[in-house]
């Protein structure tokens, strides 16, 4: 027999790579400075998981909560500020180097040390994400690649953070991490420009959908995976985001893409496959 809360949880984790694949797609409509996209998108997204969870909530206000709100912030912040300052291409591809510090840091922060298959499905992933991106990928500045790079490594930190809280409930990080952006955005946000109707559903979309949805069930998942499974798993998400911009825009990707799409796919898959494999209910 599988391990049904952990089948249970790859399934969550592939939900929430959807929802947050359609963050190209909405932004290109919300016209604003990314710190101020990322502040609006950040209050929607904190009043929307307050509204469909309140009851359950427990904020201890505790170093660690504190602490994954703060990465949680720095991730989504960051990551918006380089899609601003570099290609989403450089932006994506460097996030997703999170899975490395995961690997790297996991064994000493939580005692989930990486395998030889994890490191096979690291290199192959990253591999599989710079033959998909190999177009867009431009070394056009040292700023924007760096705050890509912290952008990865805040979604690593915030990871292993929310799966140290696998006990209690790291939902509450989420929220406040998200009100966190908000505060950090809100100067931002107060000199930008009025949106029409279209950017208000997006932006409306971006924090119900993208990201509130998104977190929501990241936060059930991580409860029962692996820290590197909970980066590992996600990483559908940038391979569906051009296929949205495909299907509004007719945007095609070219044979790099694809098999580079192919190559990632691949390797999470059978990652995913092995680890409900590999995962029994203890007798």
């Amino acid at each position: 027999m599988r391990d049904p809360a952990h089948t249970k949880s790859v399934g969550l984790l592939l939900g929430g790579a959807l929802c947050w694949s359609l963050a190209g797609l909405l932004f290109k409509h919300v016209e604003w400075s990314g710190l101020a996209a990322a502040g609006g998108r950040g209050l929607i997204a904190g009043l929307f998981l307050l509204a469909v969870s309140w009851r359950s909530l427990r904020f201890t206000w505790s170093p660690l909560q504190l602490a994954a709100a703060a990465a949680y912030a720095a991730c989504t912040i960051l990551f918006t500020l380089a899609n601003k300052m570099t290609t989403a291409a450089n932006a994506i591809l460097l996030q997703y180097t999170a899975p490395v510090w995961i690997a790297l840091l996991g064994a000493w922060f939580l005692g989930e040390r990486a395998t030889r298959a994890d490191w096979f499905t690291i290199a192959a992933v990253f591999g599989g994400l710079a033959l998909f991106f190999y177009e867009g990928i431009q070394l056009n500045s040292i700023a924007g690649l760096l705050v890509a790079l912290a952008s990865g490594v805040g979604f690593a930190v915030m990871t292993l953070l929310m799966r140290k809280q696998k006990d209690g409930s790291p939902l509450e990080s989420i929220i406040l991490g998200n009100l966190l952006g908000f505060l950090i955005g809100l100067p931002a946000l107060m000199s930008a420009p009025a949106l029409p109707a279209t950017g208000w559903v997006a932006l409306l979309l971006l924090g119900t959908v993208q990201l509130g949805l998104a977190y929501l069930l990241y936060a059930k998942a991580i409860k029962h995976v692996t820290a590197l499974e909970a980066v590992l798993i996600p990483v559908a998400e940038p391979l569906l985001n051009p296929l949205w911009v495909l299907l509004a825009f007719g945007e095609r990707p070219g044979r790099f893409a694809l098999l580079g799409g192919a190559i990632v796919l691949g390797a999470v898959t059978l990652r995913a496959v092995a680890g409900l494999r590999a995962l029994r209910p203890a007798p």
